[in-house]
Parts: structure tokens; C-alpha cells; sequence
């Protein structure tokens, strides 16, 4: 079962909470970041990506960097632009986004539960993200980045926090520069605690983790390095729970360099071996069902149809991103680990179809696939059975924001 618990959460005054709250670092480049931070002091990207306070050509992973995280941080307690619970509390965070809305519960969630498969994993982690994530937590002494967990609903639950943020008054309610609404509710009740805490140990077999897979290897390695020379907050990191009926997974979409010494026309004849190929015209082709694939080059879209009997029906078989993989960018492509070819790129669905043609049409790449969302239960189906997704196989948005609640691993 589950082991969660409140946390006193370093957090930003309510006048502050707007100006402090960003965007997750791993979204952000360092160019974006500055562009992002300029004109507000109070960005919490001061120190996720503090780089963006040193010269442009520093090394983001040097000493430097993690030291200036740790002054930025301790200037904006300083500054009172954050300050510390006094309390152990649960906390509830909204987002909405585009009129749908996703409630979840702000935790510190079990670093033996993450080790134990109690946490279950769908993608493997690259040690440099780790490195990175573990230096700026043992620097900082903070868990700065919240990991995305979640759970299948629990009826009393549910009702519990509807019922809170139905009657409780928000400490934060603040709509986003990117139109995303956030909301932060603080349950400091403690038979409410109790119970939620009772819940997740007695109701929540397991939960899933949905993004943040770096985020949380790193919070267990520190806990390792620190080898209980830290307080018990160590053995706990930062998680926010959302129930599954309320998350949705946006297509996660590839761009590749080249096509193998293929021309377009030899390409699409290639493809006829396992798809069915529509040509679809100028009109950006968005995959509407499972094994339904979208391809754009040379200024066309074209949809593919994964024929039957090219793919297997196991949980990752029969997943879009392994029929890709498997039948297209290792076969005609030439690329095996999508982790760490040069001749691929990734887009979130989130920045719309458009930025696959603006790829392609620059020249920069030759050929754009949009593919169909991972659903939730494709996701749990995996993990459950100790599976792993190839890379970059979800999309969740929205994303949650950091700086609004931090979890300190130093007493």
C-alpha cells in the first residue's frame, strides 16, 4: 500500500505566488528560461535554471550553477518572498486548462515505496538528467520539481477533497501568462490529514508515476548519497496524485533529419508494406484512433494505417510509438534507440501540428510523424506488468507549476 505524508512546504506569499510560479525546468531551454525570468525577480526559474544569473556560455551543469540555485534561494527566503509551513500539511492543486480542469493531492510520497515498485515506473531514466537533478537537490538541500503521480480513483476521496475545496477558501488563485488556471487549496486539519493519510495506506495498492521519472531517481540517489547523515525528509519526495479519471495524455510526436538516403517517393512506396497511405493534402492530419499515424513531408500529409498483422498485440506491441519504432524508424530509418540518435526530435503535443510542418518546411528536418495519445490505461496496463514504454511516449498537460510548493530535505 501507499506511504504518503504531509510536508511543512516552503512556499511564496499569496501577493508573490503569480510572479514566482514557473514553468517546469526540463520544459525550458536556458535561452528560454531568460527570456521567461527577464523583468521578474521573483521567478522561481532563478533557481531552477540558475544559469539564466551567470554568463550565457557557462557550463549548466557546473558547480557555479547549482551554487547560485542555492543563493538564489536562500535570497528569496531572505527576501520573504518564500517562507516555511509551520505545519505538516496536505495540499490541493487545480489546474485548467482550455475549461478542463484535474485536482491533485501535494504530498511527500515514500522514497522505500519508489525502491519497492509500490511507485511503478514506465520509462527508463538517462544518468546525465539524474546527475543534474541530484546535484541541484544535494546543493539546494530542496526537492524543487514535483513528480506526477497517479492513482486509480478511491470513491472516499474524491469526496473528501470536493468537499474541502467546495468549502475552504484557495491560497492561491492565479491564472497563468499561458492562459492555465492554478489553484492551491492547504488542508491543515488534522483528522483530515489522518484520514488521507489512512487512505492512501489502506486503499492505493500502487501508484504510477506520469512525468517526473528524473525528478524522483534523483530524490532516491540523494537520499543514498546523504547515507542518513539528513533528516527524515530525506526519505520522502515531492509528489503531486491525481485520480486517473481526470488525466489526459496529448500526443507525443517525432521530427527525423533524414530519411535513410530515401527519396519521398521511395519512402512512401516502402511504407505500403505495412501501412495503408492516404495522401491527405496541405491540411495538417491529426491520428483520430489507435494505429492511425500521420506522416508530413515535402509540404504533404499522408496517413498511415497500420496494417493488420504488422504489429503484436502484447502491451507494448501493440502500443503506436513501438509500431513507429518497429516498423518505420528501425526498419526504413536506420534508427534504433530513439534515446540517443542525433537524427530524431521529439514534440510535445502541445505545441500543435504546426510546429512539425514549421520543422520540416525550414529544412531542418525531412519528415514529421503525429501520432494517437497513450491512454491512461495503456500506461497502468504497462507498468503493472513491469514493462517500459519507449521513450518519449506521453504528453501530460497541464503541467504543474514549480516555486508554488517546495519540499526541504534539510531541517
Amino acid at each position: 500500500m501507499s506511504i504518503i505524508k504531509p510536508f511543512n512546504a516552503l512556499r511564496p506569499g499569496a501577493q508573490y505566488a503569480k510572479q514566482v510560479a514557473s514553468r517546469p525546468y526540463d520544459v525550458l531551454s536556458s535561452d528560454e528560461a531568460r527570456v521567461e525570468a527577464r523583468g521578474n525577480p521573483n521567478s522561481f526559474l532563478h533557481i531552477t535554471k540558475s544559469e539564466i544569473d551567470l554568463p550565457e556560455n557557462i557550463n549548466t551543469h557546473s558547480t557555479e550553477v547549482y551554487e547560485k540555485a542555492k543563493e538564489n534561494l536562500n535570497a528569496f527566503i531572505k527576501r520573504e518572498v518564500l517562507f516555511r509551513e509551520n505545519k505538516a500539511c496536505y495540499y490541493v492543486y487545480r489546474l485548467v486548462m482550455n475549461g478542463r480542469s484535474q485536482t491533485g493531492l501535494v504530498c511527500a510520497s515514500s522514497i522505500d515505496d519508489y525502491e519497492n515498485d509500490v511507485i511503478k515506473k514506465h520509462e527508463f531514466t538517462r544518468p546525465d538528467k539524474e546527475l543534474d537533478r541530484i546535484n541541484h537537490i544535494k546543493t539546494t538541500g530542496a526537492q524543487t520539481g514535483n513528480v506526477f503521480l497517479a492513482y486509480r480513483n478511491v470513491a472516499a476521496l474524491d469526496e473528501l477533497i470536493d468537499k474541502w475545496v467546495s468549502t475552504k477558501t484557495a491560497v492561491y488563485n492565479f491564472k497563468a501568462n499561458d492562459g492555465i488556471e492554478h489553484t492551491v487549496w492547504i488542508i491543515n486539519d488534522t483528522n483530515k490529514i489522518d484520514t488521507i493519510t489512512k487512505i492512501f495506506n489502506e486503499e492505493v495498492p500502487c501508484t504510477y508515476i506520469a512525468d517526473g521519472h528524473h525528478r524522483a531517481a534523483s530524490a532516491a540517489k540523494v537520499r543514498k548519497a546523504l547515507n542518513n547523515n539528513s533528516s527524515d525528509n530525506a526519505n520522502y519526495f515531492l509528489t503531486t496524485l491525481f485520480p486517473a479519471s481526470q488525466l489526459q495524455i496529448m500526443d507525443y510526436n517525432r521530427v527525423v533529419k533524414n530519411l535513410n538516403g530515401c527519396n519521398v517517393h521511395e519512402f512512401l512506396n516502402a511504407l505500403q508494406e505495412d501501412f495503408i497511405v492516404e495522401e491527405k493534402g496541405s491540411e495538417a492530419y491529426r491520428p483520430e484512433h489507435l494505429h492511425d499515424f500521420g506522416l508530413y513531408t515535402d509540404k504533404k500529409w499522408y496517413k498511415l494505417t497500420a496494417k493488420e498483422g504488422s504489429y503484436s498485440n502484447d502491451p507494448i506491441g501493440v502500443l503506436d510509438v513501438t509500431i513507429l519504432q518497429n516498423n518505420i524508424l528501425g526498419k526504413y530509418l536506420n534508427i534504433h534507440d530513439q534515446r540517443t540518435d542525433k537524427n530524431i526530435d521529439f514534440i510535445g503535443g502541445i505545441r500543435g501540428l504546426s510546429e512539425l510542418e514549421r520543422r520540416v518546411d525550414s529544412g531542418e528536418m525531412a519528415a514529421a510523424f503525429s501520432l494517437y495519445p497513450v491512454s491512461i490505461e495503456q500506461l497502468f496496463s504497462i507498468a503493472d506488468t513491469g514493462n517500459v514504454m519507449p521513450p518519449k511516449s506521453t504528453w501530460f498537460e497541464p503541467k504543474l507549476r514549480d516555486g508554488l510548493l517546495t519540499h526541504l530535505i534539510c531541517e
